[in-house]
């Protein structure tokens, strides 16, 4: 365990995955925005009309909306993670996944 210092750069592969991945084309700041219903549409078009994503459009557009939760962690502000949350719930919608 490394304390006190930086983490290698290959142990930050979920910084790279975020900035590099190419599976969607995600909107600018799609995850910073307030409305849960407007992230929910954007995610489900950038997986609707990718054509490198391996999984069905819904499954990819959860996983990077979850992918996203979980590596902001405890750094993801209270309001901003309920407003990812519900983004969750309009995404499953949209999808008819109820």
């Amino acid at each position: 365990m490394v304390t006190g210092k930086k983490r290698p750069q290959a142990a930050r592969w979920s910084g790279k995955v975020t900035r590099e991945s190419h599976a969607l084309e995600l909107e600018e700041g799609v995850f910073t925005w307030k409305d849960p219903a407007r992230i929910a549409r954007s995610l489900k078009r950038s997986a609707d009309s990718s054509r490198q994503r391996k999984s069905e459009p819904f499954r990819s557009a959860m996983s990077m909306l979850t992918f996203y939760i979980n590596r902001a962690g405890s750094h993801l502000d209270g309001d901003q993670r309920q407003v990812l949350e519900k983004a969750k719930a309009e995404l499953r919608r949209l999808y008819g996944r109820d």
